[in-house]
């Protein structure tokens, strides 16, 4: 994982503790990144994931992953969204019910409304987090150390000064025979 995006994925789920108003949080990445888009609650207990319900939306058209009674159920997931959406299931009965998109896409720049109800109390919870998405910087790759010696077709060939020595001479250095 590069820095920068742990370094985005701590300051989401930091943001995310803030109290809630109409915009939770803004989180960043870059095409083809992996993203975590946080949503929590504090809950008295464990919460009682079987008679709970978890929405990620965009709108309230584009279902971008559904939890309900305990499981994924992903049958009206927004087919862009198709196997690269989770949830962390080892941690939502403690009110982590934050999304991670894999292979992020120019087209997942939006704003996701996170929603957490329970079906007994019909107590319902609401976050929302706008995912900005750039292209992937390009970065200019340092030509290689062979393609730096290559000498330029047409170009004038420089010859290195110990290649113009007579051959006598390179023979007698390695022998030991050259003495000044």
């Amino acid at each position: 994982m590069k820095w920068e995006t742990a370094l985005w994925m701590v300051a989401c789920l930091l943001l995310a503790s803030l109290p809630r108003g109409q915009l939770d949080t803004t989180c960043h990445a870059f095409v083809g990144e992996t993203v975590v888009l946080p949503c929590t609650t504090t809950p008295p207990g464990e919460l009682a994931l079987s008679k709970s319900m978890l929405y990620w939306q965009i709108g309230t058209k584009q279902l971008v992953h559904f939890f309900q009674n305990g499981q994924d159920s992903l049958e009206g997931q927004d087919e862009k969204f198709h196997d690269r959406t989770s949830l962390f299931l080892d941690q939502m009965k403690h009110g982590n019910f934050s999304l991670k998109i894999s292979n992020v896409q120019l087209g997942d720049d939006a704003e996701y409304s996170c929603i957490y109800r329970q079906t007994e109390s019909h107590q319902t919870k609401k976050s929302t987090i706008k995912l900005n998405v750039s292209a992937a910087p390009r970065i200019e790759e340092p030509p290689s150390p062979s393609e730096q010696n290559q000498i330029p077709s047409g170009s004038p060939v420089a010859v290195p000064s110990l290649a113009v020595l007579p051959l006598s001479f390179l023979l007698l250095v390695p022998l030991g025979l050259w003495h000044l």
